[in-house]
């Protein structure tokens, strides 16, 4: 089946419904307000089936000037235009308008139909005919053939059929490797259903039972049904119009501008990077103009900020951000149509290329060189450039899933056929930066011997993030060419390592038996760890706990003692505090043969391993 999407445009009252109605049967003015007006006002729907294999979607498109923003809002998703010109009216503001958003929009595939031609002799229609195709040609829209028509005579429909086919069969499948993006444009309840939203899909199929993520308000939705044309299906493709009966939400928390999408696949920002091109008829749009920026199915006030000059000239193209009053959701490759708020006016259309971006610098060549890349380059060559782009600090797979707006998986598939690593964590980073950065760290670590802790060892790689370090040091480890300890990393020497080993060891044991033999009057700790080998042993003999250390803290004084000198002082003190009513420190210190230096700390350490227990100013057994 081949499918396309095509979208009704023109001016008003140049017969738009009155063709899709007598090409379809369907009746796209559903409110009575179109009814009473006898214009569109709202977007309407229809499917057109024919025994060609062919499935096209008609989005009727209102042509009055006061809903260009609900035109755009159904123009997004679009895979091509079926322009409706009145041969008795000719070209109008809105058939211009319409054919310059279709150019800003990226599309390149047109049909013309000339309606009422019953209204005009056939030269006049023939001349308007040719005139509209060469307006879609300046906007840049390839049109077949100008199909005459009148529907109050049905003439042409037969014909503009075979137009819409041959339309049709030149329609690429749409790509089904990103995630999937559905704006709203269009929420309502269906009794004993619930909560329906409806758009053209795209980036990836959704299915029943699958899981969404509902922007802005980041709300979790299920999907309970799709249906396309009316009818249920299991699945919905990338080009589809879809409609979704969802779970897990009122309908008066849908509406038109917001968005669904593959959990946690977008992120809202203030700021977009894109493509920009000026319309044909825009006056000059300067530096930090304030626009009217028509995004997915939302619109919202933005600042322009040009990134490659001060004015952008009527036709030009270059680069720009815009600056947004409130967050917004899109995926790269998304288009854009700006618009002045007065007098209203579509001056400018872009490509999104960072929809997750920061304030740039102007007139930076190296950040036009990589949107350059970004707009030019064929998916496997920009993500690539990305990757090389980065160096030793590394990208990752969801960021390049955000540039390129192709699912994590895919990424991940382009990249096999490039020389980059992709860890575990989804860390990517080209395989020469990683050679290079392992080459760099044992050298560092050479005159090291006790070891660098990693911070020190990344401020010496200067373009390194700390991800990729940690990635590469993984690898030494698991090779052995590391070791890590103490949050130390140093080069295993382990003929070096065994003597020194030895001789902390025998450093250990002298300090250990000098206090020993000290024991309940040990020297001054500072006298014992006069250097950083000694401070080591001592650090060792406490873990062990070989080593006690005891503190005054009426004075703040600390004591190292022997853990031998600490149970012989248990023992001797143990019948006595059994006897009433205890015994004061001036006791404790007799009983033992200790200044009060001594005996405070000591008696902290017993209080704290609950061997003694203060009452007033008395120890007694706990």
């Amino acid at each position: 089946m081949t499918r396309l999407v095509l979208g009704v445009i023109g001016h008003v009252d140049h017969g738009k419904t009155a063709l899709v109605r007598a090409l379809t049967g369907i009746d796209t003015d559903r409110l009575p307000e179109e009814k009473q007006r006898g214009i569109s006002i709202a977007l309407g729907f229809a499917h057109l089936k024919t025994g060609q294999g062919v499935d096209i979607d008609l989005i009727d498109m209102p042509g009055h000037e006061r809903f260009v923003r609900t035109m755009i809002s159904g123009a997004t998703g679009i895979d091509a235009v079926l322009l409706v010109v009145a041969a008795n009216e000719g070209i109008k503001p809105q058939t211009v308008e319409h054919i310059d958003i279709a150019g800003l929009l990226g599309l390149r595939r047109a049909v013309v139909a000339v309606s009422k031609t019953d209204l005009v002799a056939p030269a006049q229609a023939q001349q308007l005919a040719g005139e509209v195709v060469g307006l879609l040609n300046r906007a840049g829209l390839d049109a077949l053939p100008p199909v005459m028509t009148s529907v109050l005579q049905e003439q042409g429909l037969d014909a503009l059929r075979r137009a819409l086919e041959m339309l049709a069969a030149d329609q690429r499948p749409h790509a089904a490797d990103g995630l999937p993006f559905l704006p709203i444009d269009r929420a309502f309840s269906v009794a004993g259903h619930g909560p329906v939203a409806t758009g053209t899909l795209r980036g990836a199929a959704v299915a029943s039972g699958d899981t969404l993520e509902l922007l802005p308000s980041r709300r979790s939705v299920r999907i309970r049904a799709v249906q396309v044309h009316g009818e249920r299906v299991a699945a919905a493709a990338p080009g589809q119009r879809v409609a979704l009966n969802l779970r897990d939400v009122e309908v008066g928390e849908l509406q038109r501008g917001m968005t669904l999408a593959a959990a946690g696949s977008l992120a809202l920002s203030d700021w977009l990077t894109l493509s920009i091109r000026a319309a044909p008829g825009a006056p000059p749009l300067k530096n930090a103009l304030k626009l009217r920026a028509l995004l997915g199915t939302q619109e919202v006030d933005v600042r322009l900020r040009l990134l490659d000059r001060d004015v952008l000239a009527p036709g030009e193209s270059g680069f720009a951000q815009l600056h947004c009053a409130e967050p917004v959701a899109l995926p790269a490759g998304e288009h854009v149509i700006l618009r002045l708020a007065s007098p209203p006016q579509t001056v400018a259309g872009g490509k999104v290329l960072e929809p997750v971006a920061q304030r740039c610098r102007r007139n930076s060549l190296r950040i036009l060189q990589r949107l350059e890349d970004l707009r030019g380059l064929p998916p496997a060559a920009m993500i690539l450039a990305e990757v090389l782009r980065e160096g030793a600090a590394g990208t990752t797979l969801a960021r390049l899933s955000q540039v390129s707006a192709l699912a994590p998986p895919r990424v991940a598939e382009l990249l096999q056929a490039q020389a980059v690593v992709v860890t575990r964590s989804g860390l990517v980073v080209a395989r020469d930066a990683m050679d290079l950065l392992l080459s760099q760290i044992l050298p560092l670590l050479a005159p090291h011997p006790d070891g660098l802790p990693r911070d020190k060892l990344l401020a010496a790689l200067p373009g390194a993030s700390l991800p990729v370090l940690n990635a590469a040091l993984g690898r030494l480890l698991a090779r052995g060419l590391l070791s890590e300890s103490n949050n130390l990393l140093s080069i295993p020497r382990p003929d070096e390592d065994r003597a020194r080993a030895r001789s902390e060891g025998e450093l250990a044991s002298n300090i250990a038996e000098a206090l020993r033999r000290a024991g309940l009057a040990p020297p001054n700790p500072e006298t014992i760890a006069a250097d950083p080998l000694s401070k080591k042993a001592i650090d060792r003999l406490l873990r062990e706990g070989v080593l006690v250390r005891a503190v005054d803290r009426a004075k703040g004084r600390e004591v190292l003692f022997h853990r031998s000198a600490i149970e012989a002082a248990q023992r001797q003190l143990a019948p006595l505090l059994e006897r009433a009513p205890g015994l004061l420190v001036t006791e404790v210190g007799a009983a033992l043969g200790i200044s009060r230096k001594y005996c405070m700390p000591l008696l902290d350490h017993l209080d704290a391993i609950r061997f003694t227990r203060r009452e007033k100013d008395r120890r007694v057994r706990a």
